[in-house]
C-alpha cells in the first residue's frame, strides 16, 4: 500500500482549471447561467452598486459597538431564532413611515432582502411552479427563482419602462403563475408603480390561481411618492419586501425584511434555516433602528443629489429615465459599453446594466456626483467632436 496517493485529495491546479461549471452534475436550469455581480474596480469614484455613500455616524457606530458587545457575552448560546425584538422594531418603523398599523406578526427578517425573496420562493415556488416578472427589472428575481427550481416567465414593459397593464393581465391569465414579482421603484430603471397597477395585478393573480404577489420596495425611501404598504389590508397574498442596505446605509449588515399577512410570515418559517439571523446581525440592526431620524436625513440629501443628476444629464442632452430611486438610468448610446469604459477612463465607475443603449449611475456625495457629471461632459464632448 503506497501512502503517497490518497483518494479524494484536491486535484492539481491545472486539472481543476480544466473543469467548467457545466461539466459538473448541476441542475439543468442552472447550466449556462452567470452569477450575479458587479465589477468592483479600484477607481476614485464608485457609483455602480446603488450603495448609500454616507458612512454611519459616529454615535451610531458607538451604539452598534455597545449592542454587539452585549450580544457577544452570550455568543455561546443560539440567537433568538424568531428575532422578535427586531421584528417588533421593524414593524414600528414601517407603521411610523408607511401610514399603516403593523405588528410583530406582520414582519419577517432575513439576511438581506435576497434571502427574504428566496424564502418566499422556497415556500410558494419550487419545482413545477412558475414565477412571473416584468423585465427589465431586478435580475436576482429570476436568478433566485431558478435557484429554487421555480420556472421563470419574463413579461415585458413599455419603451418608457412602465408596465403595460393590459399585457400584464393577459400574461397572468395565460400563464397562471404561482408568484408574481413587481418592483417599485424598479431596478435598474428607477421607475415607480401606480397603486392602481398593483391592485389590478393582484386581483388578476388571485382570479388566475390564486398567486402570491411580491412587491419589492428596496428603494422606496428614495421615492417622490409613498410606500404601497397600505395595500396590504385585505390582501393576504400580497407581500412587501424591504431592505436596510439602501436607506439605512447598511449594505454590509445584510438585513432584509418583509411585511405581509401573519399567515405569510408563518409560511416562510417552514423553510427558514434555524437561527438564520445571528445575534450580531440582530444587535446591529436594532442599533440602526434607534437612529432612523439621522439616517433618513441622509436619504433626503441623496434625493436632492439624484434630482440634480437627472437635471444635469437632461441638460447635456442625455435620455434620462425619471427616477424614484437612489440611482439614475441614462443614455441613449449607440455603444453603451464604450461610453461606460470612457467614463471609467475618467476615474468614475458606473453600471452597464444590460438595458440596450443605457447606463446606470448611483447618486453619491456632492463631490462624487460632480466628478461623474464632469466626466460625462468630457465624454460627450469626445463623442460629439
Amino acid at each position: 500500500m503506497g501512502g503517497s496517493r490518497v483518494t479524494g485529495t484536491t486535484p492539481s491546479t491545472s486539472a481543476a482549471a480544466a473543469v467548467r461549471i457545466d461539466d459538473l452534475p448541476i441542475r439543468d436550469e442552472l447550466r449556462g447561467q452567470s452569477p450575479y455581480g458587479a465589477p468592483q474596480l479600484h477607481v476614485p469614484v464608485r457609483l455602480n452598486t446603488n450603495e448609500n455613500p454616507y458612512p454611519l455616524p459616529d454615535e451610531l457606530v458607538d451604539r452598534i459597538a455597545e449592542r454587539v458587545a452585549d450580544a457577544a457575552r452570550e455568543l455561546n448560546r443560539y440567537p433568538d431564532r424568531d428575532a422578535a425584538e427586531l421584528r417588533t422594531k421593524l414593524a414600528a418603523y414601517l407603521s411610523e413611515t408607511g401610514g399603516v398599523e403593523l405588528g410583530t406578526a406582520n414582519v419577517w427578517a432575513a439576511n438581506g432582502s435576497n434571502e427574504v425573496l428566496q424564502q418566499l420562493l422556497q415556500a410558494f415556488g419550487g419545482p413545477g411552479r412558475t414565477a412571473l416578472g416584468f423585465d427589465p427589472s431586478y435580475s436576482m428575481h429570476a436568478l433566485i427563482a431558478r435557484g429554487t427550481g421555480t420556472d421563470w416567465i419574463s413579461g415585458t414593459r413599455r419603451p418608457d419602462y412602465s408596465i403595460d397593464l393590459g399585457e400584464a393581465l393577459a400574461a397572468i391569465a395565460e400563464h397562471r403563475p404561482n408568484v408574481v414579482f413587481l418592483c417599485s421603484p424598479n431596478n435598474p430603471t428607477g421607475t415607480a408603480l401606480d397603486p392602481a397597477v398593483v391592485e389590478a395585478v393582484y386581483d388578476a393573480a388571485q382570479a388566475a390561481r390564486p398567486s402570491l404577489v411580491i412587491l419589492d420596495e428596496a428603494y422606496i425611501e428614495f421615492s417622490h411618492g409613498v410606500s404601497l404598504l397600505t395595500l396590504l389590508e385585505g390582501r393576504p397574498n400580497l407581500v412587501v419586501s424591504r431592505t436596510m442596505s439602501k436607506a439605512f446605509g447598511a449594505a454590509g449588515l445584510r438585513l432584509g425584511y418583509l411585511a405581509a399577512d401573519p399567515a405569510v410570515v408563518d409560511a416562510v418559517q417552514l423553510v427558514r434555516l434555524p437561527y438564520h439571523l445571528s445575534a450580531v446581525t440582530q444587535a446591529t440592526a436594532l442599533a440602526c433602528l434607534e437612529h432612523t431620524g439621522t439616517l433618513l436625513g441622509y436619504v433626503a440629501e441623496l434625493k436632492q443629489q439624484r434630482d440634480r443628476i437627472v437635471a444635469e444629464l437632461t441638460g447635456m442632452g442625455c435620455e434620462v429615465t425619471a427616477s424614484d430611486a437612489n440611482f439614475v438610468q441614462f443614455g441613449r448610446f449607440e455603444d453603451a459599453h464604450a461610453v461606460w469604459q470612457a467614463i471609467l477612463d475618467h476615474g468614475v465607475l458606473v453600471r452597464d446594466n444590460g438595458v440596450p443603449g443605457m447606463l446606470r449611475v448611483t447618486a453619491g456625495t456632492d463631490a462624487e456626483n460632480t466628478a461623474f457629471l464632469d466626466a460625462m461632459r468630457a465624454v460627450l464632448k469626445e463623442i460629439n467632436r
